[in-house]
């Protein structure tokens, strides 16, 4: 990281790290464990973190690097964090900003869009310095007012005069990308030091992805040196992407569907931004060109340049809620493993990929978040009656699986609730003014 983050030092860069992933934050000392199913397949673990998803694994780190940053360059403003959350950034990111000196965290989150469990670890959360607001439609509702906020000249200069301005916590954050790179890395280090590999053989990555961040972060650790075959994109029922990377066409008009997997509930990925300026050999011209096109028509088509890149580097499917559950009836059967919804999904389009091309290359699936985040769907899953709906599911998934409990989970049972703001999409920056008073 110290290649990329040169206005910090090494010292520092270690520091923040210890103070990111230490023990007092995750409940196992690998941080990010890789889990053999069998000799070609394995999963990545993201999920131990303070908030049972891999967002925190980018948002522990992000506070340390800007409060840092903040002090480094004399800022005596409070910057203030804007989230648009589909369900976990939201509470990861609000965990690592939470009474952080100088900061203040807003979070929006479409109302009726995330599970029970998420929702409650957002609207419990302790600290002085943070918001949380419901938006009346989906996350990409959510996303669009957060951006339009960023580009209203009038709201940053009121804030300004107030003593505010704004940042970001979402993907759209270079600070989210760059420490999701790390774990890619360390998951072919831990598969060398397993012996399951050799050094400079190539391994397949495949990635639950909604907003493109964690699966770019693959593709950024390819380009950094790292030997990777192929990264396979795994879409829910909003299948954009995967009609995306096999047509070169990105179209957005098309229904939105409210999933059991709500972190991929989207259908406008910010992060493939990123993506398209690399593969054009960053030409800005082009790019801006596809983002007018979308912004104004839904819908774009990439070059037979970028096509054909996109091809060579990546595969994309999707897996249906019948998919996704069967799925993770199939790994709790087959393997003993109980996997979340999001997991579900990647490891169902692995299958697909796997019947599509007859690619054995070992192929490590990223588990993004833990079961006990989605246990009515989980528990649906693998023949259980759920007997409630939210947090009081966590003891009943824990009596028929056996998996422990994550800590902080189980410590939500009985916390008093205390945000119940909720708004209109264009009523979301009137929000944001009323927090900064």
């Amino acid at each position: 990281m110290a290649l990329y983050l040169t206005d910090y030092t090494e010292a520092e860069l270690l520091t923040f790290a210890e103070n990111a992933y230490g023990p007092e934050k995750y409940d196992t000392g690998a941080v990010t464990p890789v889990r053999t199913l069998d000799e070609t397949t394995h999963c990545l673990e993201l999920w131990h973190g303070p908030t049972s998803a891999f967002k925190d694994m980018a948002l522990q780190m992000l506070p340390q690097l800007l409060s840092a940053a903040l002090k480094k360059t004399g800022e005596d403003k409070t910057v203030c964090i804007l989230v648009a959350t589909s369900g976990d950034t939201g509470k990861a990111a609000m965990e690592g900003f939470a009474d952080v000196p100088q900061t203040k965290i807003m979070v929006f989150y479409p109302k009726n869009g995330v599970s029970k469990v998420q929702e409650t670890q957002m609207v419990t959360q302790d600290g002085a310095n943070v918001g949380v607001c419901a938006v009346v439609g989906n996350f990409d509702d959510a996303q669009a007012g957060v951006k339009r906020i960023f580009s209203d000249t009038g709201i940053r200069e009121t804030l300004a005069e107030r003593g505010y301005f704004l940042s970001s916590a979402n993907s759209i954050n270079w600070g989210r990308i760059l420490p999701q790179v790390v774990y890619y890395i360390s998951a072919y280090c831990d598969l060398l030091r397993d012996g399951e590999i050799t050094m400079g053989d190539k391994v397949n990555f495949c990635v639950p992805t909604g907003n493109f961040g964690d699966i770019l972060a693959a593709y950024y650790a390819k380009r950094m040196g790292l030997p990777v075959g192929k990264l396979i994109c795994a879409s829910n029922r909003n299948d954009v992407l995967t009609d995306f990377l096999r047509t070169g066409v990105y179209d957005r008009n098309r229904p939105f569907h409210t999933t059991m997997s709500p972190s991929m509930d989207i259908l406008v990925s910010s992060n493939l931004e990123r993506l398209l300026f690399d593969l054009s050999g960053e030409n800005d011209e082009e790019v801006r060109g596809y983002m007018d096109a979308l912004a104004k028509t839904g819908k774009y088509e990439v070059s037979d340049a970028i096509r054909a890149a996109l091809q060579e580097q990546y595969w994309g499917g999707y897996c249906d809620e019948a998919g996704t559950a069967a799925t993770i009836a199939r790994y709790e059967r087959d393997y003993g493993y109980l996997i979340d919804t999001h997991t579900a999904v990647a490891a169902d389009v692995l299958a697909q990929y796997r019947a599509a091309t007859g690619d054995e290359t070992l192929t490590v699936f990223a588990s993004t978040a833990s079961p006990y985040k989605f246990c009515n769907h989980v528990l649906t899953a693998i023949g259980q009656t759920p007997e409630g709906d939210g947090v009081e599911l966590l003891e009943q998934l824990h009596s028929v699986s056996g998996v422990a409990i994550p800590r902080r989970l189980a410590a939500l049972k009985g916390k008093a609730r205390r945000f119940d703001l909720t708004c209109e999409k264009a009523g979301m920056d009137g929000v944001v003014l009323d927090f900064l008073r």
